[in-house]
């Protein structure tokens, strides 16, 4: 390929140039974004994640350039030497999981370590009894075994209590035989799998003497830890090229009748006494589900940084970018207007920037929660099982008010909150036009690598079934007469309570107001459910429609109420500036009231706003708030702290030049260019020259 020729270096954009007009955005907001970075992430996470940054730029392995061009297998093979790199820089900088989980946040890319790195860890360390540690975990953080979660088959994903792999225990020889009946037994898109792993914590359904006893996790070697090959009635591999997610070795797995020894059920809450031949049973079945449970949760704290991540190139590159003229301009500013002026742009990003903080808190109100049902499962580890078996992982049977909530709150928040994620990411890729669709813009492959979220660990619309679940309980208990003993039921005995003389919210005026009104949209919907069901007896499926409208509205009202609530909350007071925590009311508010105006039919039904609020809250509120906060939109991103190398992407560079980059990258970074084609169609040979392999040697 020539080299790019002088002249076309020296070319420059038309017009203002980019990090021109990302200067003058910075200029018009006097938020001190450092400050609000600080109070998002704390000043140690920041410069941990800088003194990371520092050494993972330093290493050729980590090299970005090429990232967009390499086809399936050459990035696999670049994504696996990276995750080897990555180990050996732990080891050689003694980082912590802190460290290292920020390194592969910086890296943003699916690895295939990813599931022994977290759910194969996790699940042997939650799971497994001291003699289990000792025998496979130790080994696994080591690095001695490799694994994965082996959950999901070819005919179940959702379903975990029909997965079809069996695990028969043998009385005589005490062990356990895992096997595939069917072929769609077969595990499959199981993470780090398809090549890496050579272990894997199998889910099986466990059978003693004919009789099943529901799911269950069993370790089992697939692999030889020498030559890597499959083992005997083994049957694995990598399933395919994916819509996105190809860094990482999604598998398959069969089994035709392995044995494993009695050890290899994890045993820590439920396992088989190889002198009785009994089954021991858990003291709650949730327990047994916790990775899940874990994840979920995970996926909810993540989801704010995800979505930012678009936002912020979106915000930053629609700044810059200047399409046609405001005909209503004055005379002085005529010129193409920049894209962020025009409302449309800004009813698309700026409630997208204010959901990014509301999940934020969300997730971390949520990870608080899961690590006090953490402490709860511990006191209640070893205790006698009851008698009745649980339905399984997706039934609200945990013996405790804390762990049904957390249940169904990671269920509903993950499925709202990786949804906006999901949705707003591709919101912010049109935003940018048709630079959007350029593997360049940064955002388009995100999304790709994003999307499966809004599937595993429990499809999102499967889960808000568990939410209805456990709010239709709750309905029951608060019926009867009985004490609140959490928010959930305090806003349901509000509702009943004030439900004869109506709720006359202030939505407008009031914040409290605003998240009062989410509470009583979700109790009126949950009540409504209750009837439908407990009086009218309708069928469950006739009412699946119905617990996903209210699973949604229950999770946007704890969205709404946790953004409200760290508002309102001392430290906020006393970390965030006047002018800074004035403006996150607005972005609360835009938040909350764009939210209520998108499922207004509900609040109106609900009695919880009138037609007029609404339509005030449309065409005045939520179209001031937008004014209000435009000016310091850059700004606000920016104190999402995304460094460039983490973005890889031209229309998100914090200097604005994005129109060099984009070219720098289409130019003399394209291996693509370094081939010269024979376009004719009576010629045998497709190409005449092909230097893209030296080409990439010399990047």
């Amino acid at each position: 390929m020539a080299p790019t020729p002088s002249w076309v270096k020296a070319l420059k954009p038309s017009g203002p140039q980019g990090h021109e007009l990302l200067k003058q955005e910075r200029a018009k907001s006097n938020i001190a974004v450092e400050k609000l970075s600080e109070f998002l992430f704390t000043k140690k996470v920041i410069e941990r994640k800088r003194r990371v940054l520092e050494i993972l730029e330093s290493e050729e392995t980590f090299d970005k350039s090429q990232n967009y061009f390499a086809g399936r297998i050459d990035r696999f093979e670049i994504a696996l030497a990276r995750a080897k790199k990555l180990r050996q820089l732990k080891v050689k900088h003694g980082w912590t999981l802190k460290e290292f989980r920020a390194a592969g946040e910086l890296i943003s890319e699916p690895g295939p370590y990813g599931l022994h790195e977290s759910m194969f860890l996790i699940t042997l360390h939650d799971q497994g009894t001291p003699e289990q540690h000792e025998i496979f975990l130790k080994k696994a953080e080591n690095y001695e075994i490799i694994g994965c979660y082996a959950q999901t088959e070819l005919g179940h994903g959702s379903n975990v209590r029909g997965l079809e792999t069996t695990a028969t225990w043998n009385s005589g020889d005490k062990t356990f035989t895992i096997h595939s009946p069917h072929l769609t037994a077969s595990k499959w898109w199981i993470g780090s799998l398809g090549l890496t792993a050579n272990y894997a914590v199998v889910m099986a359904q466990l059978i003693i003497d004919g009789k099943p006893y529901g799911p269950h996790p069993f370790v089992v070697q697939i692999r030889d830890l020498e030559t890597h090959e499959p083992l005997e009635n083994v049957h694995v591999g990598d399933i395919g090229p994916k819509f996105g997610y190809n860094t990482m070795d999604n598998g398959f797995l069969l089994f035709n009748k392995v044995k494993i020894p009695h050890v290899n059920m994890l045993a820590k809450f439920s396992r088989v006494d190889p002198n009785t031949n009994k089954y021991v049973r858990p003291s709650s079945p949730s327990l047994v589900y916790g990775t899940l449970t874990w994840v979920r949760s995970t996926i909810v704290l993540q989801a704010g940084g995800v979505l930012a991540r678009g936002v912020t190139i979106a915000t930053r590159y629609c700044a810059i970018r200047r399409q046609f003229q405001d005909r209503d301009a004055q005379e002085w500013e005529r010129g193409e207007n920049q894209v962020l002026n025009y409302t449309m742009v800004q009813i698309r990003l700026l409630p997208l920037l204010a959901a990014t903080f509301a999940l934020h808190f969300t997730g971390q109100s949520m990870m608080q929660l899961y690590q006090e049902s953490q402490m709860k499962m511990s006191r209640d580890a070893g205790k006698a099982g009851s008698a009745q078996r649980g339905a399984g992982p997706e039934e609200t049977h945990s013996g405790s008010d804390l762990l049904a909530d957390l249940h169904a709150t990671s269920c509903g928040l993950k499925s709202l909150a990786s949804s906006i994620a999901a949705e707003g990411l591709e919101v912010c890729r049109r935003a940018c036009g048709g630079h959007g669709y350029s593997s360049f813009s940064g955002i388009g492959p995100w999304y790709a690598d994003y999307l499966p979220t809004t599937t595993w660990e429990g499809d999102n619309y499967m889960l808000t079934q568990q939410v209805a679940r456990y709010l239709l309980k709750s309905a029951r208990s608060v019926l009867k007469g009985e004490m609140p003993t959490n928010d959930t039921t305090h806003i349901l005995s509000n509702y009943l309570s004030r439900a004869d003389m109506g709720a006359a919210f202030d939505v407008i005026g009031k914040d409290e107001d605003l998240v009062a009104a989410f509470a009583w949209r979700t109790a009126y919907l949950t009540f409504e459910a209750s009837k439908h069901r407990d009086e009218q007896k309708k069928a469950w499926n006739d009412l699946l429609v119905d617990f996903y409208r209210l699973s949604k509205a229950h999770s946007q009202y704890l969205i709404v109420k946790n953004f409200y609530e760290v508002l309102r909350s001392s430290s906020t007071t006393n970390e965030l500036d006047p002018e800074t925590l004035a403006l996150m009311h607005k972005l609360f508010r835009l938040y909350a009231l764009n939210t209520l105006e998108q499922e207004s039919s509900e609040f109106y039904t609900s009695g919880a706003t009138t037609v007029r609020q609404i339509v005030l809250a449309r065409t005045n509120t939520v179209m001031k708030l937008l004014k209000e906060i435009r000016p310091h939109a850059v700004r606000l991103v920016d104190a999402w702290d995304f460094p460039d190398w983490q973005l890889d992407s031209s229309l998100g560079r914090y200097d604005g030049r994005v129109y060099e980059d984009m070219f720098h990258r289409a130019s003399e970074l394209n291996p693509l260019n370094a081939i010269t084609v024979d376009p004719y169609p009576d010629s045998g040979v497709t190409f005449k020259k092909d230097e893209s392999r030296e080409f990439k040697s010399k990047l």
